[in-house]
């Protein structure tokens, strides 16, 4: 049998480069590396872990946060959003007040509520008021019941106090500020939201006076018509009036409804 003088050659290739590569693992050791003993029941890791994915679920804070923030970086944002993370989220519903710009107490209500119910926002903030009181204007001899803000540039905010909840508050349209100690807002007790209840819900409406003690005023109308006298005192409770009136030379307090008398 003839040898394939090819295949002879193809074998001393392959035994050089058999006797190459020993040599270089001898000359350089650290190269070498052991293969992994992986038995056949593990399960060889993957290079690269799929990333598990989730979908936003509705109300979550990151997306809330970066619907209602569009500037992350001011400074004092990011301070107060600091002091608010000592709070803890699962604190009960307390009242706050907001202060607004003024006038726009009743419009800085609707946005809240409006909202609260877009952002899903109802299990955080619960209730909003503006304190009001009925009164009686009267004005050119009319009375007309009005209702008149107890606390000018004010509402009230019933919610749960968070990152999120403050922000939604703090970035309303007319919203100035939380009332509180730096940039922590302070909650009010229940105490004092009874009584500015009680007081919004009195029966008897209040008189809104319109003259001022010392004002000189003309009686329009009772057995004193046509007489000229000055307010000695008023009682808004009651709508009355004491009027100093001219009789005889001498000063006499006359009590007067405030229908009963006009401005000069």
């Amino acid at each position: 049998m003839i040898d394939d003088p090819n295949q002879k050659s193809g074998d001393q290739a392959e035994e050089v480069l058999q006797t190459e590569a020993t040599q270089t693992a001898e000359e350089n050791p650290e190269t070498q590396t052991e293969a992994p003993n992986v038995s056949p029941s593990e399960d060889v890791p993957k290079e690269a872990e799929q990333t598990e994915t989730t979908e936003p679920k509705p109300g979550d804070s990151t997306q809330v946060t970066e619907a209602l923030s569009e500037d992350k970086e001011d400074p004092e944002l990011e301070e107060a959003k600091k002091v608010l993370n000592e709070n803890n989220p699962d604190d009960p519903a307390k009242w706050y007040i907001v202060h607004t710009y003024s006038g726009h107490e009743n419009k800085v209500a609707k946005s809240i509520k409006q909202r609260v119910q877009s952002l899903g926002f109802e299990n955080r903030i619960f209730d909003i008021i503006v304190p009001t009181r009925n009164t009686i204007k009267v004005s050119q001899g009319k009375k007309e019941t009005v209702k008149e803000k107890i606390f000018p540039g004010y509402v009230l905010v019933k919610m749960v106090l968070t990152d999120e909840s403050w922000l939604l508050v703090r970035t309303t349209q007319g919203v100035t500020a939380f009332i509180g100690a730096g940039n922590k807002p302070t909650p009010i007790s229940e105490k004092e939201v009874e009584a500015i209840q009680k007081f919004m819900n009195a029966e008897e409406p209040l008189y809104k006076a319109t003259f001022s003690i010392g004002e000189a005023v003309k009686i329009v109308d009772g057995p004193f018509s046509d007489f000229l006298g000055t307010i000695d005192n008023i009682d808004e409770a009651r709508g009355k009036l004491k009027v100093l009136v001219s009789i005889f030379g001498r000063e006499t307090p006359v009590e007067l409804d405030f229908l009963q008398v006009n401005k000069l």
